[in-house]
């Protein structure tokens, strides 16, 4: 038998990896963090426990890197869902969607995002890893669709702002509504409450002129 080619190896490992991460994703999100071991993980991935340390060098980072993988696949799917965005308006589409699909996420997923939101705020802090990589790339693309002129700049913000309101939901004993977070968002980038994936029965938009007098509105496009 002839020795797999390099493609085939690549392949097998990038397949590896990602049983991984869906696995933590898995387990972390029915059990929570603490009560999930990597040798948890492995078994689920039907991997060995060693792999584990050969892609990742801990199980934060494996936590961070397989919760960014799920926000990046996401916000993804949500922004290229048929039908696409189209006409003068598919940029503010494209970015409701982004902003819905984060929002989404710690609405339905909760102990997953609460441990993610956590770990950040913990010493080891934001992991910098390739999956945190893809997802600002698809969040920075939602804001050139959108039409900010400096994606750069702005995508620090939006994340802010996403952050802030991932902990504002999921806040113990004090959550806001989902619709009010979403409101106060979308209205910050002048977006209206049709777009995107609305929340049924939480109409709740602020006016664009609270905004609009402090200078925090882009100009409308």
């Amino acid at each position: 038998m002839s020795p797999r080619s390099a493609s085939v190896n690549e392949e097998l490992r990038r397949r590896s990896r990602e049983r991984l991460l869906q696995a933590t994703v898995d387990l972390v999100g029915s059990r929570g963090y603490e009560a999930t071991t990597l040798g948890d993980i492995a078994d689920h991935a039907g991997s060995a426990r060693g792999l584990i340390s050969y892609y990742f060098p801990g199980k934060r980072y494996l936590f961070q890197s397989a919760v960014h993988r799920l926000m990046h696949l996401t916000v993804t799917e949500a922004v290229e869902r048929p039908p696409r965005p189209d006409g003068p308006r598919a940029g503010h589409e494209a970015l409701a969607r982004a902003i819905d699909a984060i929002l989404g996420l710690a609405d339905e997923r909760p102990v997953l995002m609460r441990a993610h939101m956590a770990g950040i705020l913990q010493q080891e802090g934001f992991v910098r890893c390739d999956e945190q990589q893809q997802l600002a790339t698809a969040l920075r693309g939602a804001l050139t669709a959108y039409g900010t002129p400096d994606p750069e700049a702005d995508y620090p913000l939006l994340r802010a702002l996403l952050m802030g309101s991932v902990v504002a939901l999921l806040l113990p004993g004090a959550p806001l509504p989902l619709g009010r977070l979403r409101a106060e968002i979308f209205t910050r980038y002048g977006l209206e409450w049709e777009l995107g994936n609305p929340p049924e029965g939480e109409r709740t938009q602020p006016t664009i002129e609270k905004y609009a007098g402090r200078g925090q509105l882009p100009a409308q496009r």
